[in-house]
């Protein structure tokens, strides 16, 4: 049975990571509408793009199950990205209660909270990549999250490309923080995590990976994941910035749009965010605003 002082342990840490968060989503979103301004012709054209926010309730209305802020746009670097906010409560259903741990003897209540991103941009030169962050509470609590490059170019997917090279320097930095955190096994993690079992490849080149991330000390666990966070926000946008001046060809932008389907069947066949999202009633358009803008099938 959980004290009076547990409780209020517990909710002081939902608030703590709620809003941090927050602060996350704001912080990349004001990095990419600042990437927005930097783009100029004859490579981009048209309005610098800004993010739409929306606010949005989880359930009917007809009680507080949390929710959460979509933040979407549709720019002229970023072709779509969105970053989303989620804070969300209640009880699993049955079946589903029975793949969480803890939610047997939670009574299958639950509350998570955390950051999606998805960002694809137009220039097939620019990696697509995927974060995020989040906190999940039964009658246990964790951290999971991780980030991952999608490099949409033949010659830019292997290891020794530069932006992989550096992207998993930012991430094994952020583990590196945390002497809990192993970056071989994360990294590992991610690679077997983010793989098209049926075409029998990688999604990507890669990044780190976690679940059920806790070793018994929640304030360096959150400093880790925090630690997550602001890599990613670091490197990414720095990425971005380094291929967005490179022109493209119409080739390039054919091969863009076909690995851009090898993203779209990972999500919709094995990603279990995007199945925790549908099954615990988050934003349908939220969720499935990870789907690329335009897609192509050989």
């Amino acid at each position: 049975m959980t004290t009076e002082t547990e409780t209020g342990v517990i909710e002081r840490r939902k608030s703590a990571a709620s809003s941090w968060f927050k602060s996350l989503q704001a912080d990349i979103i004001a990095r990419f509408e600042a990437i927005e301004d930097e783009a100029c012709p004859p490579l981009y054209r048209g309005p610098a793009g800004r993010f739409e926010l929306k606010e949005w309730k989880r359930g009917d209305g007809r009680e507080d199950l949390g929710g959460g802020r979509m933040g979407l746009m549709r720019g002229r670097v970023f072709e779509k990205v969105g970053v989303h906010f989620s804070e969300v409560f209640g009880t699993f259903s049955e079946a589903f209660a029975a793949q969480i741990p803890g939610a047997d003897k939670s009574g299958g209540r639950f509350w998570a909270s955390g950051v999606s991103l998805i960002a694809h941009p137009l220039n097939p030169r620019v990696p697509a990549a995927h974060m995020n962050t989040r906190m999940l509470v039964t009658s246990e609590a964790w951290f999971g999250g991780g980030g991952d490059l999608n490099p949409l170019l033949g010659y830019q997917r292997n290891q020794d490309f530069p932006d992989t090279v550096d992207f998993h320097a930012a991430m094994k930095a952020a583990c590196d923080t945390h002497p809990g955190a192993d970056y071989a096994h994360m990294k590992a993690y991610c690679d077997t995590y983010f793989h098209l079992a049926h075409r029998d490849e990688p999604r990507g080149t890669g990044g780190i990976f976690y679940d059920r991330f806790n070793t018994g000390d929640w304030d360096k666990d959150f400093a880790f994941t925090q630690e997550v966070g602001r890599q990613f926000a670091g490197i990414y946008p720095a990425l971005v910035k380094r291929r967005m001046i490179e022109p493209w060809s119409e080739a390039e932008r054919e091969a863009q749009l076909v690995q851009r389907g090898r993203y779209v069947e990972y999500n919709l066949l094995y990603d279990r965010g995007t199945t925790f999202g549908l099954k615990t009633g988050g934003n349908i358009e939220s969720i499935l605003s990870s789907m690329p803008p335009v897609v192509k099938w050989p």
